[in-house]
């Protein structure tokens, strides 16, 4: 295993070592559960210090590519980045951008008409009563004065994971951070926002319930569109509409 490694110099040294072991994960050379050499033996490999070695080996485990386990029978294992770390990568990349509402909303539009599509199709009858469930929670809610903008989330993130896609749901769970439509709904009063979002939600479980993804599809564009200055033209050819 030492082969896959040469001796590093110059510039940023421990992150030269970062991304000679991300590509060697990357090239399938390492795989999951496989044992990085001992600390000792990478710091001969790459001409540095235990302690760079050390430094690395940090930065990766926070990257999600390796475990660190202490012990007998310990070292630094290679792993799968899981999905919260995932998340919060593409997280902080859209954070740092200067996202426009209005881009915030089209990404929506992209990314939802897809899920809405793929949950119609492949829902099952006990998903969609589970999605028709957190619409009627939101009435409620609503009712009693307790409704708030997470329960909007929970229906997006219910209705990826009914899509049955991975990378989508992983996808939707941004919309909490840098994909949020509070920059948007912010330009309405909470006293007819909130009513609106819900009579929306209704109607795109109805869509789906009734199998029809063109009318899901629409009523999603209807709920993603209200407040923004998105142009018709944008919006109709995201629907193949003329």
């Amino acid at each position: 295993m030492a082969e896959l490694f040469a001796p590093v110099e110059g510039g940023r040294i421990s992150l030269q070592i970062v991304q000679q072991i991300q590509d060697a994960i990357r090239s399938s050379q390492l795989e999951p559960g496989d044992r990085l050499p001992p600390e000792r033996d990478l710091a001969e490999r790459f001409g540095v210090s235990r302690v760079t070695v050390r430094d690395a080996l940090r930065s990766l485990e926070v990257l999600g590519l390796i475990r660190i386990r202490v012990g007998a029978t310990g070292g630094a294992f290679v792993t799968s980045p899981g999905a919260e770390i995932v998340g919060e990568g593409l997280t902080n990349l859209m954070l740092l951008s200067s996202l426009e509402p209005e881009e915030i909303a089209e990404t929506r539009l992209v990314l939802e008409l897809g899920s809405v599509a793929l949950a119609t199709a492949r829902a099952t009858d006990e998903e969609i009563e589970e999605l028709r469930t957190i619409t009627n929670d939101g009435q409620a809610a609503l009712d009693q004065g307790t409704y708030e903008r997470d329960m909007s989330v929970q229906f997006h993130l219910r209705l990826a994971q009914i899509a049955h896609n991975n990378a989508l749901s992983l996808v939707t769970d941004s919309f909490r951070g840098p994909l949020s439509m509070h920059v948007i709904r912010r330009r309405e009063s909470t006293e007819s926002g909130f009513p609106q979002t819900v009579q929306e939600h209704a109607a795109i479980v109805k869509a789906i319930e009734l199998r029809d993804a063109a009318e899901a599809q629409r009523k999603m564009a209807e709920h993603l569109t209200r407040g923004t200055r998105l142009p018709d033209d944008a919006v109709r050819a995201l629907l193949h509409e003329r």
